[in-house]
């Protein structure tokens, strides 16, 4: 037991250096802020003027850089590249995955602002008169706008940069890993410590702001419901409550504990919004809903640029846009690390679709019907109704049920909706965190419990003080300020994820223009006059071995052939060894060739023993339920083909391909690093 612990502690490990400096920093803020909260919302409120007024254009302009980076990503070339090895393969399911995709990117803001953001935009625009229909198409517009692809955009930049270095170079889940292509091993020093730092800021004042409005909408939910007094002391009950629900999920862990909540949460989220479709009038609601895609997708250009300038609404701004874009930029390290952590085994252009698509179709329609039947409210005299939307946000959403018949039942839902919302971001955010401030042995290993537990306790009490110092202004105000310093390393963060992808590219151009590589596998080994008749060949494809034969491949096949090849190397002055070691599952001996490279990257060549099912048409192996495979793996993981069966000259043929093949590669790389250097 005591070996077991030892090894546990190793594995997840504290970074003294993040974890006191960020909970430190958080924790001094906190604290002033209760003690203090005039002073504290005077100097949020100075800072946020000055961030807005000089630096307004800056938001707008990174935020449509990194939506056009992903895009571009996604559709190059680079879109096939899998977060992981090449053999890797999805950790979860379609509908599992996507439910934690969603769930973690959204919190129980999307109710807050589906009626009250719409309302505001319809009676004041940012441009031309309110009230009119314009103004309600724009209206909706603008509000699927703060919801769209722009801000899903960044946590898919995160996401795919952060499960591509983890993945495939088996480097730290963690910010810095991203920027090893740009610093090399300085990034596992000050500077990463810096910029892992300024990511558990960001996450926690991001995240805070979700868990303050969540507070504040459940709040009056409980009060609708139950006549729950609302004000600080409910609300301290309120955090209470979900820091104790979210430390018991971030502890059962991602699959257990987050997964399950995601997908039930989803489900209801559902239920809710086809409960509003149905009582108010469906055929209406389509029509505005296809009207809105319309819109949205005619007016995204126009929309993603305007900054303004002759005449801008800074109040307007300051409360939407450059809010909602900070917040974005905030939440984009604990959303993309949860979203890398998910996502092992998709490729590249899977996970930008999945994360840019699947959760803004399901945004854009909870918007619409939602915003629509506020507006229709609004629009058919109900002044009371619109007032409240803007000036009590949080009772615009249950004074919309109240207009349609069994408001027990929906409050009662949405209540349980936005209290699962709340858990499954705080839970998110206090596992994410803690691994941030963590140093761990493998990608898939997370943080210790206790730490867990740590920041879901210190994102609560952030929270709480925010409330205190002037409640949902103050938690958007710090926001902005908060998201400004992690939006310089994300552009970094870009720059290293296109230079290692550029070698992926180097490696592709390897495979397509060296000699070998030019020529089929079949037709290569004929060139070279070691092809077996084609009897033979017809043979071994008919061929399903068994344990046996992979034992007596290993021995008779590949350990010499990858002798003979590491002796030669030797002997031409290259450093080259042959190491084997039990396989686990199968207990058959995995062998592999490395070849030291100096200060390039080393070559690997290694052959896995794999177990498959014996399939039906197996003619020659009827009534064996497993046969057995040999297959190749180099540095970038499974190649998802078979030597067993290859004769010594064979599999040595196929060891110098891929060999030859690496070298290339590295040629390439080099001049084009030195024909960028001249």
């Amino acid at each position: 037991m005591t070996i077991v612990t030892t090894s546990m502690e190793k594995e997840r490990r504290v970074n003294p250096v993040v974890l006191y400096g960020s909970a430190t920093l958080i924790l001094a803020i906190s604290v002033w802020a209760i003690i203090t909260p005039t002073g504290a919302e005077t100097v949020i409120g100075t800072a946020v003027g000055w961030v807005s007024d000089g630096l307004g254009w800056y938001y707008f302009l990174a935020a449509t850089l990194f939506l056009v980076f992903v895009v571009y990503i996604a559709l190059s070339r680079y879109g096939k590249v899998k977060l992981g090895p090449q053999h890797s393969k999805p950790d979860f399911g379609m509908f599992a995955w996507l439910s934690m995709l969603f769930a973690a990117g959204i919190g129980i803001d999307l109710m807050f602002f589906s009626v009250s953001g719409p309302v505001s935009h319809y009676l004041e625009p940012p441009s031309g008169p309110g009230g009119t229909v314009e103004a309600a198409r724009q209206a909706v517009v603008w509000t699927m706008f703060h919801y769209g692809i722009t801000g899903w955009a960044m946590y898919a930049l995160m996401g795919m940069a952060l499960g591509y270095f983890a993945y495939r170079f088996r480097l730290p889940l963690s910010i810095r890993s991203a920027l090893y292509p740009i610093f090399g091993r300085r990034v596992h020093g000050g500077l990463g410590d810096a910029v892992d730092l300024a990511a558990v800021i960001g996450t926690v004042f991001g995240v805070g702001v979700s868990l303050g409005i969540g507070v504040v909408q459940l709040n009056y939910g409980l009060n609708f419901l139950f006549g729950i007094e609302e004000g600080i002391g409910a609300r301290i009950g309120l955090i209470v409550v979900a820091v104790l629900l979210a430390t018991v999920s971030a502890v059962a862990g991602v699959d257990k504990g987050i997964r399950r909540l995601s997908e039930f949460n989803i489900v209801l989220a559902i239920g809710l919004m086809l409960y509003v479709l149905l009582f108010q009038n469906p055929i209406d609601l389509l029509n505005r809903l296809v009207l809105n895609i319309g819109d949205y997708v005619s007016r995204f250009p126009s929309m993603t640029l305007n900054t303004f300038g002759y005449d801008q609404p800074t109040e307007w701004l300051n409360t939407w846009t450059l809010f909602f874009w900070a917040w974005w930029i905030a939440w984009a390290p604990f959303v993309g690390l949860f979203l890398a952590r998910i996502s092992r085994g998709r490729t590249i252009r899977q996970f930008v679709a999945a994360t840019l698509v699947v959760p803004f179709l399901f945004t854009l329609c909870f918007l619409s019907i939602f915003a629509n039947s506020a507006l229709e409210v609004v629009r058919d005299g109900n002044a009371e109704f619109g007032q409240t939307a803007v000036n009590v946000p949080e009772q615009g959403f249950y004074a919309l049920l109240e207009q349609y018949p069994g408001v027990t039942f929906s409050a009662g839902l949405a209540t349980v909706v936005g209290l699962l919302f709340y858990v499954t971001s705080a839970d998110s955010a206090a596992l994410v965190t803690a691994n941030f401030t963590s140093r761990l042995a493998t990608p898939t290993t997370d943080a210790a419990p206790w730490l867990r537990a740590f920041w879901a306790v210190v994102t609560g009490l952030l929270t709480l003080a925010m409330l205190l110092v002037g409640g949902v202004t103050a938690l958007t105000n710090a926001t902005i300020i908060m998201g400004l310093p992690f939006s310089f390393v994300m552009f970094l963060v870009m720059w290293g994820l296109y230079k290692a992808l550029r070698v992926e590219g180097f490696r592709e151009d390897a495979l397509r223009t060296s000699l070998p590589s030019s020529l089929s596998e079949r037709t290569a080994i004929e060139a070279r006059g070691t092809a077996r008749t084609w009897r033979q060949r017809l043979r071994r494809a008919m061929s399903f071995p068994d344990r046996d034969d992979a034992a007596r491949f290993a021995d008779e096949v590949c350990r010499p052939a990858l002798t003979e090849v590491a002796e030669e190397l030797t002997a031409q002055g290259a450093d080259a060894e042959v190491t084997e070691r039990p396989d686990g599952p199968t207990g058959l001996p995995r062998l592999a060739l490395r070849v030291d490279l100096g200060e390039e990257d080393e070559f690997g060549y290694r052959v896995r023993p794999r177990t498959c099912r014996t399939p039906s048409f197996a003619l020659q192996a009827a009534g064996t339920e497993v046969y057995h495979r040999y297959e190749v793996h180099l540095t970038d993981g499974g190649q998802d083909y078979d030597v067993l069966g290859y004769t010594r000259e064979q599999l040595i043929s196929d060891v110098l391909d891929q060999y030859e093949r690496h070298l290339e590669f590295l040629r390439l790389r080099r001049e084009t690093i030195e024909g960028v250097r001249r």
